[in-house]
């Protein structure tokens, strides 16, 4: 499924007027855009231009200095980020936030622990309910790992797999916790070609099949513009384009930002 084929929902998420600094660094700019229900949003701009940041933003990690984030209509200036996970924002990270000792199977269930109710102690017992809301829980981590097809690294540490399998891994944890809105940073980042194939397939098929809705960061500009509805870029804390894959491709801004050319520079 193209991006012209998806039926985009209203807004989902609004970033507005988004300021984010750290001492004397200023990360954000009065950064502000949107993501629309069930499309793939694109966050793109060259290193240093505050993408990472801005997913933090969102889920909650750093908390701006100035600006708001509307959220299914909730209007907040500051979250948690365990409150983000409860309401439906799961995300993955540039570099791979597994616990390496744990199997596969392991590091997916930690991602159903939201949405687990019994308390503590019938956990530790096993026993009775505890043990029947376990199993049901387990069942969706079972389809999640027959979606993303590592069947045969189920009970693998994940520390003993190549990077491109514990991206997936990775993802599969986040996808365990049903989002809404998924947060990539970077999925394909180390990956070889085959792998990134790979895991264009699984992002738009989370898209399809579980119409959840993206916004990914990612380098490989073939990447985002295969798959993306839309993309903002970002260039030193400062929004420089947001549009269609096409609109972006031909801004001169983007083109500049990109090749370090002047807009006005002749070549000789």
């Amino acid at each position: 499924m193209t991006q012209h084929e998806r039926i985009i929902g209203d807004t989902m998420l609004k970033v507005e007027n988004i300021s984010l600094g750290f001492g004397g660094v200023q990360a954000l700019s009065n950064i502000s855009f949107d993501i629309k229900k069930h499309e793939i949003r694109a966050i793109i701009g060259p290193n240093g231009a505050g993408k990472t940041s801005m997913l933090n933003v969102i889920n909650g990690f750093y908390h701006p200095q100035e600006g708001e984030i509307t959220f299914k209509g909730e209007v907040r200036r500051a979250m948690r980020p365990h409150v983000a996970a409860k309401q439906g924002i799961a995300r993955t990270f540039q570099n791979v936030a597994l616990f390496k000792g744990m199997s596969t199977l392991d590091n997916i269930m930690t991602g159903r622990n939201l949405r687990m109710h019994k308390n503590i102690l019938w956990q530790i017992l096993y026993y009775g309910p505890a043990r029947t809301e376990e199993m049901e829980h387990r069942q969706r981590v079972e389809e999640i790992i027959d979606f993303l097809e590592i069947q045969a690294i189920r009970r693998t540490p994940v520390g003993k797999l190549p990077y491109g399998l514990q991206k997936r891994v990775e993802l599969a944890r986040a996808l365990a916790m049903e989002p809404e809105l998924l947060l990539l940073d970077e999925p394909m980042a180390g990956m070889n070609v085959e792998e990134k194939e790979d895991m264009c397939r699984f992002i738009l098929d989370v898209n399809e099949q579980f119409g959840t809705t993206i916004a990914l960061i990612e380098h490989d500009m073939g990447v985002v513009m295969d798959i993306s509805d839309r993309v903002v870029v970002l260039d030193y804390g400062r929004k420089l384009a947001d549009g269609t894959p096409d609109e972006v491709r031909g801004n001169q801004d983007v083109i500049d930002a990109y090749l370090g050319v002047p807009h006005d520079e002749e070549v000789a």
